[in-house]
């Protein structure tokens, strides 16, 4: 499971499952720990999200995984 936080370090939701459903990525799990939700990733949005990351926050995901 993978939890994503707010700026004040509450919980947003927790991601129980990644899976394909086509062309799209699909997020299963609960926002604030009670509803369930779905969301999907598709391809061209995928894409406006690589223009969001600049040469610095690049460098910071290559190492992300890798910090405690």
């Amino acid at each position: 499971m993978m939890k994503l936080y707010g700026q004040d370090n509450s919980e947003l939701m927790q991601v129980t499952s990644l899976e394909r459903e086509g062309n799209a990525l699909v997020m299963k799990g609960k926002v604030f720990g009670s509803m369930p939700m779905s969301a999907k990733l598709t391809p061209q949005e995928g894409r406006q999200a690589l223009k969001l990351i600049n040469f610095r926050l690049a460098l910071f995901l290559l190492s992300f995984l890798f910090r405690k």
